[in-house]
C-alpha cells in the first residue's frame, strides 16, 4: 500500500473518525478492521483529492499511509480552512447587542498579490476604510482606530465562516463585545426598471398619521401644514415600507443644523447646513460615507429646498434644488444608524430627529411596481 490510502467507501465495522485542527490543518483519522473502496494515488497530483461536506479538497503531498497492527489506519491531513476569496464581498451583520439586534455592515476585497482590504459600517457613524485584514487559520481579524467614540483605543473584529454566514465578535474601543451574524448582501439587480404607480402623500399637513416615532418621547408635531422637529429626539418612520420609489420631499433647517432622511430605513440622504463648502459624502446631498454629490447644491440656512429621489434596487438618483448632485449611481451598503441590514425588503422612510432641528412640508412618494 505504498503511497496509497483510501477513499471512504463501505465501511464492514466499527468506524473511529476523529478531527482535530492544528495549527491551520485538519486532520481525519479512520480505524476500521475491513475498509473497501476506490484508492486515491498519493503521487498522482489529479488525483490527491477527496470529498468532504459538499466540497473537493486537496491531500497535502506530506500525507502517508499508516498501518497499526491489527487495523488499517489511515491519517490524511488536508485543508478544510476557508479561502480567503471565500470572505471577499460584501456582508449584511446584525449584533446581538445585549438583546437588542443592531445593523452593521463589511466589505472585503483584495488590493494587490495577496492583501485584503475593505470598509466597514458600525452601528453607528460612517463608513470606514480598513487599511489590512488579517487571514490565518480560516479567520479575518482586524481593528480600526476609534470614530465617534470616547476612546483612544481600537474597534477589533473577527470573523469566521459558518456554512454561508459569516460568525463572530465586535469589540468596541469601550470594551463592549457583541457577537454578530452575517449574510452576504443582495445585489438588488433589477431586470427591469420599475412601472410607477400613483403618488402618495405621506405628509397629510395636518397631523403624524401615518408615522411613529422611534423613542416614547416624541418632539416632532404638525403646525400650519408643516411638520417639525424642534430639538434633537426621535426620529419619525412611516408605517408603510417601499421597493423602489420615486420621492419629492420640501425641507428646510435653521443655520448649522443637521438632519437626513433614510431610504428604505437603511440608507442616510444627508440634509445639512453645508452651503459653500466642497461636496463630500458626509455632507448636504451625500449618501453617508458612500456616495459624495458632483457638486453643492445646497442653499442658504432657512430656505426651502427641495429633493427628488429616485431609488430603484441598488441605482440612486438625487436632483437637489433642480440639480442632479447624484447620477444613477451604486449604493454599496446600508449607512450608521439603519434600521436593519435587511437590504433584499422592503423598508420604511426616517425622518432624522435625534440631531438638529428641522421642518419638513411636503413628503409625496410614488412607487415602483
Amino acid at each position: 500500500m505504498n503511497n496509497m490510502v483510501s477513499h471512504f467507501g463501505s465501511f464492514l465495522s466499527k468506524i473511529a473518525l476523529v478531527l482535530i485542527l492544528s495549527t491551520g490543518t485538519l486532520i481525519a483519522q479512520v480505524e476500521s478492521e475491513t475498509v473497501t473502496g476506490p484508492k486515491v494515488n498519493l503521487e498522482n497530483q489529479e488525483s490527491r483529492t477527496m470529498e468532504h461536506n459538499g466540497k473537493t479538497v486537496i491531500i497535502p503531498s506530506s500525507i502517508k499511509d499508516q498501518t497499526v497492527t491489527g487495523y488499517t489506519s489511515y491519517r490524511m491531513g488536508y485543508n478544510m480552512l476557508s479561502d480567503p476569496k471565500e470572505f471577499m464581498g460584501r456582508w449584511n451583520l446584525t449584533l446581538d447587542m445585549d438583546g437588542k439586534e443592531t445593523a452593521s455592515w463589511l466589505e472585503v476585497k483584495q488590493s494587490g498579490l495577496s492583501t485584503l482590504v475593505g470598509y466597514f459600517v458600525g452601528d453607528h457613524g460612517s463608513a470606514r476604510p480598513i487599511s489590512n485584514i488579517n487571514f490565518e487559520n480560516g479567520k479575518i481579524t482586524f481593528s480600526i482606530p476609534p470614530q465617534w467614540e470616547s476612546s483612544d483605543k481600537d474597534l477589533k473584529f473577527d470573523g469566521v465562516l459558518s456554512g454561508d454566514n459569516l460568525t463572530g465578535t465586535i469589540q468596541y474601543p469601550n470594551g463592549d463585545k457583541f457577537t454578530y451574524i452575517g449574510e452576504k448582501a443582495p445585489s438588488l439587480v433589477r431586470d427591469k426598471n420599475p412601472t410607477w404607480g400613483k403618488p402618495i402623500n405621506l405628509f397629510n399637513g395636518k397631523n403624524l398619521d401615518g408615522w411613529h416615532a422611534d423613542k416614547p418621547e416624541n418632539q416632532w408635531s404638525v403646525k400650519d401644514g408643516i411638520l417639525s422637529s424642534p430639538k434633537s429626539g426621535a426620529n419619525l418612520i412611516t408605517n408603510e415600507q417601499f421597493d423602489d420609489f420615486k420621492l419629492l420631499v420640501e425641507f428646510r433647517y435653521p443655520k448649522g443644523s443637521n438632519s437626513g432622511i433614510y431610504l428604505r430605513g437603511r440608507y442616510e440622504l444627508q440634509i445639512q447646513d453645508d452651503i459653500g463648502q466642497e461636496p463630500s459624502n458626509l455632507l448636504f446631498g451625500g449618501i453617508y460615507g458612500f456616495l459624495t454629490p458632483n457638486e453643492m447644491a445646497a442653499k442658504p440656512a432657512g430656505e426651502w429646498q427641495t429633493y427628488e429621489i429616485t431609488l430603484i434596487g441598488r441605482r440612486l438618483t438625487v436632483v437637489a434644488n433642480g440639480k442632479k448632485i447624484i447620477n444613477d449611481q451604486i449604493i454599496p451598503g446600508i449607512t450608521g444608524g439603519a434600521l436593519d441590514s435587511k437590504e433584499g425588503l422592503p423598508g420604511p422612510l426616517v425622518l432624522q430627529g435625534d440631531h438638529g432641528p428641522v421642518d419638513f412640508r411636503k413628503i409625496v412618494i410614488t412607487p415602483g411596481r
